[in-house]
């Protein structure tokens, strides 16, 4: 007798679904598993055989084709068990097939038959509900996020025994209820916040800056200067996620295994800070089954690259193409796939090996070779995409022990999302623009249009710096935010400058 089931194999941060077919027929003993499985789920034929039999039905003695299609496409991880084990059901007769057509099943099995959770059912609850499936099976534990989807039933269940009771009698289970709607959820809350940096007025502006036009940012200062603490408080003045973002970002989490909250939108903007000693697969993403990397889930947040001249000069250089584009293709032999990664860069490094050029109190100790080798690790088209450079400096003893609080968090916030909204009524009629940082050289000539006086400033600052093309559009993306933050309709010679001003490290070449 033959049997199909439908789950869902996930390629990327999406779900494709995927047709479960199991045939039992008369023959010798044996289970053969087919159309591209990898090791995870030819290792499932165990775990079904025992699973099925310890949850009180009887395993067929004949021979069971089990074949997943599409067949070009492979499937991985143990997320088979449980439509396989629905398929060997209903083909051996032991439960109705009536719900088989418009359900979706999904989840690992234990050796008692008891459902384990599963990673990327956020992925695969929306790919049901694009593909017209009515209902969705899942463990228990991953209820909460599938039903975060609507108008999807979605039924959680602890063991094989209850889906098979499910399917037997579909009145003696109820769908979950949704998940609280996005109106209920509570703000982002923080540990930290920006009135716990003592002085530092124009590391604070360009922090503002970044956080009003998603401008990428590097500190570059002295040991102890603060650098990583601004950086760290970037996310408690950036505006929070609409729906749609927070359901994107939280469908890549998923994907990669990490929502500590199954069922919780992830509403505030993700803060991802990797350890310099972070491979190119880690920071981009990769593996023989491609998952997403640090920039992927810094998608719609921030990626802290701390102490950024000890990363490999070859796995900052993998950060051009995803800093242009928003996105990274990972290529491989079978399949290729493209992850978002619109992501705000923040990076932070000491001046000079010991750490100390130009400081007024500690002497530097490296030679002029040893300086140049330190800054030849970031090259220049990398720099250029940075569009914020700034020098922080030591405190001094009085600003440190007299210095009163400056603004706090909130106070910024509230300036930011006032200059987001600007941009959000300038990009009315461009969907795919969310802040000033991804206009495109037509939105610059559209909305960046300059005075004479600051035409003749800028062309001054190109001559001077040695300023390529693309540094020049992005000093007038950072102009543009100026101007926002300013409430100004137009750029003046006054926003070019203070622009201008934060290419530091054009200035110390």
């Amino acid at each position: 007798m033959l049997a199909r089931v439908w789950s869902a194999a996930v390629l990327g941060i999406d779900a494709i679904p995927v047709g479960v077919e199991v045939d039992v027929s008369s023959g010798l003993p044996r289970m053969v598993v087919v159309g591209l499985p990898d090791a995870g789920v030819q290792e499932a034929r165990e775990r079904v055989r025992a699973a099925i039999r310890n949850a009180g039905f009887s395993f067929p003695m004949g021979q069971i084709v089990v074949n997943l299609t599409p067949a070009d496409l492979r499937k991985e991880g143990p997320s088979f068990d449980l439509p396989i084990s629905i398929g060997i059901l209903a083909a051996s007769g032991q439960v109705a097939t009536d719900l088989l057509g418009d359900h979706l099943f999904v989840g690992e099995l234990s050796l008692d038959g008891t459902l384990q959770p599963v990673a990327g059912v956020l992925a695969i609850a929306l790919a049901a509900q694009t593909q017209g499936i009515s209902g969705l099976v899942v463990p228990t534990a991953n209820v909460t996020e599938a039903a975060l989807v609507r108008g999807l039933k979605v039924y959680g269940c602890h063991t094989l025994a209850e889906v098979a009771a499910f399917l037997n009698n579909p009145s003696s289970r109820s769908p979950a209820a949704p998940s609280p709607c996005w109106a209920s959820a509570t703000s982002p809350q923080f540990t930290v916040d920006l009135k716990d940096v003592k002085g530092q007025y124009q590391a604070r502006r360009a922090l503002e800056i970044a956080a009003a036009g998603g401008h990428n940012l590097i500190f570059i200062g002295p040991p102890g200067s603060g650098k990583t603490m601004l950086a760290r408080r970037l996310p408690t003045i950036l505006p929070p996620l609409t729906f749609e973002e927070a359901l994107e970002v939280t469908k890549i989490h998923s994907v990669a295994g990490l929502l500590k909250e199954r069922g919780q939108l992830l509403q505030a903007p993700p803060f991802r800070s990797p350890h310099h000693s972070a491979s190119g697969a880690a920071l981009v993403g990769g593996g023989s089954y491609p998952r997403p990397g640090e920039i992927s889930l810094a998608h719609r947040g921030v990626l802290f690259l701390d102490e950024l001249t000890e990363f490999k000069r070859d796995v900052l250089e993998l950060l051009r193409q995803p800093l242009e584009d928003g996105q990274v293709s990972i290529a491989r032999a079978r399949q290729s796939v493209v992850f978002p990664a619109q992501f705000t860069l923040v990076a932070s490094t000491n001046p000079c090996p010991c750490g100390y050029y130009g400081d007024p109190v500690q002497p530097c100790t490296c030679s002029p070779r040893q300086r140049e080798q330190y800054w030849a690790k970031l090259s220049g088209p990398l720099l250029d995409r940075i569009d914020l450079q700034v020098s922080v400096s030591r405190l001094k003893p009085e600003e440190i022990t007299r210095q009163p609080l400056g603004e706090d968090s909130a106070t910024v916030r509230q300036r930011v999302l006032a200059a987001r909204s600007r941009a959000q009524q300038r990009f009315a009629e461009e969907p795919n623009l969310h802040c000033n940082a991804q206009m495109q050289s037509r939105h610059l000539r559209q909305w960046c249009a300059l005075d004479e006086a600051s035409i003749k400033l800028l062309e001054r600052a190109i001559a001077q710096l040695g300023l390529s093309a693309r540094a020049t559009d992005r000093i007038l993306k950072v102009a543009r935010t100026i101007a926002d933050l300013a409430d100004c309709e137009t750029i003046t010679a006054a926003h070019v400058a203070e622009a201008i001003q934060y290419r530091t490290i054009d200035r110390l070449q």
